[in-house]
């Protein structure tokens, strides 16, 4: 699981809730390349989440699991659900987005997470895991 390395969180601030507790950045070319290839579903189960910063569509071709797929704007802001994407697919191009949650399948669902949903990251530069109090 060493490409998987949580470094902080996805809050749905519209819907007070978590979207993931274990939010991997992917923010390279390697790392954005790489995305979730080589985990299973059980390395990426609830709670985990990948940002994948710059993005405007994704694919799961050779990935053995579906996943949700959430497009943000600049603002994060809620722009486009691809609910349970499934593998060995690709999802839509959205221009509007700048970036992309993937996040375990059924979570956008289970959460409520809707298109115009306001969402934080709150990425964690102090390995002893305190998050700041807010976003930069």
């Amino acid at each position: 699981m060493a490409a998987f390395s949580p470094q902080g969180l996805a809050f749905n601030r519209t819907r007070q809730t978590c979207l993931a507790t274990a939010l991997a950045v992917a923010d390279t070319h390697w790392t954005r390349f790489r995305g979730l290839l080589g985990l299973g579903a059980s390395d990426f189960g609830k709670g985990c989440g990948l940002w994948i910063v710059p993005c405007r569509g994704v694919h799961t071709l050779g990935m053995g699991f579906p996943i949700d797929v959430v497009y943000l704007d600049r603002a994060l802001t809620v722009v486009r659900i691809q609910h349970e994407l499934l593998p060995w697919r690709f999802a839509p191009v959205t221009m509007q987005a700048a970036s992309v949650l993937e996040l375990p399948c059924c979570v956008a669902v289970e959460t409520g997470t809707v298109v115009g949903d306001k969402i934080e990251i709150k990425l964690n530069p102090d390995p002893s895991g305190v998050y700041p109090e807010s976003l930069p």
